[in-house]
């Protein structure tokens, strides 16, 4: 006769549960072992990383020097403007004053006599076939060594130099507009022993920046008016190579006072400038 054995349902869970293999130890240490040995091998090289890095670094060094140099340009664009606002009151007040002064002197039944000329432009005329010696020697010293070279020249001690060759050169006093024109029209400047023309300011500023002219403006105020930067600024131009004056001229051997064109010729230069430019 068969014996039947009531099993509980929590029993029969317990011994299907025993039949599942279990990980061994030895198991559990070779996978801890090799978890541990495992190397990460990473996303970006470390030579590709520095490089990224360096660059970077580089980029925000060259993005502010070219901010600042931005900044630098805008406040020398803005300190131009001012100088050359203040330089125009300044020849509009000269102006002015020559105007009142010989109005006053008209009143009171004088005659205003305006202050000697401290500016001269000399423009050579003549070559120097059976010249002396002399003259030789003192037209490079004037840097004119070409016909229809010109330069300005401070009226001091040098006036005794134009007197010997006044007869190959014509010479007078400037007004601003011919200062001007000369030197926005014909001018170059000498940078680095070479003749470069002066299209930018900072090719000025590079050369005068010293002596406080950074721009044209400054360039010319300090020519016309003599200042004392005078002779810097003068070296710095290069000699005017003029073109030959629009309907020729008259006498070159013949004095000015005489009906020719060589010797001085006051305030009367501005004309042939005019006709040479």
């Amino acid at each position: 006769m068969l014996t039947l054995f009531w099993l509980e349902p929590w029993r029969v869970f317990e011994r299907r549960k025993k039949r599942v293999p279990a990980v061994t130890e030895t198991k559990k240490k070779a996978l801890a072992v090799a978890e541990a040995t495992k190397i990460k091998v990473p996303a970006v090289p470390k030579t590709l990383r520095k490089k990224q890095r360096n660059f970077a670094e580089l980029k925000i060094k060259r993005l502010r020097k070219k901010f600042a140099q931005k900044m630098l340009r805008k406040a020398r664009r803005k300190l131009i403007y001012e100088k050359a606002k203040h330089y125009h009151k300044e020849y509009r007040q000269m102006y002015r004053t020559e105007i009142h002064m010989a109005r006053m002197a008209g009143k009171t039944g004088n005659i205003y006599v305006p202050a000697k000329p401290k500016l001269a432009f000399v423009n050579r005329i003549r070559g120097i076939n059976g010249v002396s010696s002399k003259v030789r020697k003192v037209l490079p010293l004037l840097r004119l060594h070409q016909i229809f070279n010109g330069i300005f020249v401070k009226l001091n001690a040098s006036i005794y130099m134009l007197r010997i060759v006044e007869p190959y050169i014509a010479w007078g006093f400037p007004n601003l507009k011919s200062v001007n024109e000369l030197i926005y029209k014909c001018g170059y400047g000498k940078i680095s022993k070479k003749r470069i023309a002066l299209t930018d300011n900072s090719l000025i500023a590079q050369s005068l920046g010293k002596f406080g002219i950074i721009c044209m403006e400054n360039l010319i105020h300090e020519i016309y008016t003599v200042g004392k930067c005078f002779k810097e600024a003068n070296n710095f131009l290069w000699p005017f190579t003029l073109s030959s004056p629009r309907g020729g001229m008259k006498k070159k051997t013949t004095h000015f006072v005489e009906g020719g064109d060589a010797g001085n010729r006051e305030d009367q230069i501005n004309r042939p400038i005019r006709r040479m430019n």
